[in-house]
């Protein structure tokens, strides 16, 4: 096999021969006709739609002028098929962005109340929605349990108690995928370190910093977020009558707090997160990686 069918060790494989400038990317859909193609084969029951239904669909009568605009979207974002045209993964995004508002909304929600208690006063908690952030907050004290990025079209259909839920599970989906390394914005490699620094988005100094290699997106937590689905500690909850399915992850204090985390070694270095339940407590070694290394369960 040459050089050419696969890519060394350690070598990308990715070869772009037809690459666009983002620039011109946004240009060629900046274009209401282009746009209305798009949303047309979203719309569509079959996943190749032919030239004639599509511009029926999108209700163009100059044939020539169409097939201009169809052409323009042809090869980035839309693919041409013997049997029509179909969505290449780019054009399913720009739709996708539409649809969940990034582009077109800007509401705002006042605060509510929901589930839980402040890990620093005890005060009762609220969620609001601004700037397309989502955020978890202490009516009393200020103090932040949880504040990231929340489409706009998230907010749709939804009441304020699925709105809190919504949000619990797309921070446990996008901090798992950050800590296995994939960037939950553009699948790039996203790297992770511990961080010490005593500043933080949620004000915890002993965190978690992930940030992608690729398009610089990062999320910060507390090293217990990482913990959420780990078998050892799902386990431990169960057994005293704790599902962590159904508990939001602001209401855990070690998910959302350094109080609970300390650096047990340096060299190499090693975290241990400590998580009180009835009594017991169970005690988790990471690695910087934030790999589980051991798990102990001490009873009282």
């Amino acid at each position: 096999m040459s050089r050419s069918d696969v890519a060394t060790e350690g070598e990308s494989p990715l070869e772009c021969t037809d690459c666009l400038d983002p620039a011109d990317a946004f240009a060629l859909v900046g274009n209401e006709t282009r746009l209305s193609i798009l949303e047309a084969l979203w719309a569509a029951d079959a996943e190749c739609v032919s030239f004639s239904d599509l511009r029926r669909e999108v209700g163009m009568r100059d044939s020539a002028q169409f097939n201009y605009h169809l052409q323009k979207l042809t090869g980035h974002f839309v693919t041409q098929t013997d049997d029509g045209y179909t969505f290449k993964h780019a054009g399913e995004k720009v739709v996708r962005s539409v649809i969940a508002g990034s582009f077109t909304e800007d509401p705002s929600i006042e605060p509510f109340p929901v589930e839980g208690s402040c890990y620093a006063c005890d005060g009762p908690l609220e969620a609001s929605y601004e700037d397309e952030q989502f955020t978890i907050r202490c009516q009393a004290c200020g103090q932040r349990h949880g504040e990231y990025g929340f489409p706009p079209g998230g907010l749709n259909d939804r009441t304020r108690e699925e709105l809190a839920d919504a949000f619990d599970q797309r921070v446990r989906h996008l901090h798992c995928l950050a800590a296995d390394g994939v960037c939950p914005e553009c699948n790039g490699r996203m790297e992770t370190r511990i961080v010490e620094d005593g500043s933080c988005c949620l004000g915890v100094g002993l965190r978690v910093d992930h940030e992608c290699a690729q398009c610089e997106h990062t999320l910060c937590s507390a090293v217990g977020l990482r913990l959420l689905d780990h078998s050892d500690v799902v386990s431990f909850h169960r057994e005293r009558g704790v599902s962590l399915d159904e508990r939001p992850y602001w209401t855990l204090p070690w998910c959302v707090s350094d109080e609970y985390t300390r650096v047990s070694d340096r060299d190499p270095l090693r975290l241990e997160v400590q998580i009180p339940l009835a009594g017991d407590e169970l005690q988790v070694t990471m690695d910087e990686d934030l790999t589980v290394l051991e798990t102990r369960v001490d009873e009282a």
